[in-house]
């Protein structure tokens, strides 16, 4: 526990926060990429706290998405 937050809070924090740079992205790649990040890091905070599948299905998707974009091959 660090200042009167456990690691869970800080995980949950640092997804957010992580979330919210992605969104200020401008290059596409580069937003999916901190957004994928943000993205794992809520499923860890999902299963943290002692598995919440709300969390964990939802961030699962947007990683699965954003993997698929991001490898998919453009015509």
């Amino acid at each position: 526990m660090i200042l009167g937050i456990t690691y869970t809070e800080w995980v949950g924090y640092l997804a957010s926060v992580v979330l919210i740079i992605s969104f200020m992205m401008k290059n596409v790649n580069t937003l999916r990429i901190v957004n994928s990040v943000g993205a794992l890091l809520f499923v860890i905070y999902g299963i943290l706290l002692a598995i919440s599948w709300p969390i964990i299905i939802t961030n699962g998707f947007i990683l699965m998405l954003n993997v698929y974009y991001l490898t998919k091959k453009e015509k």
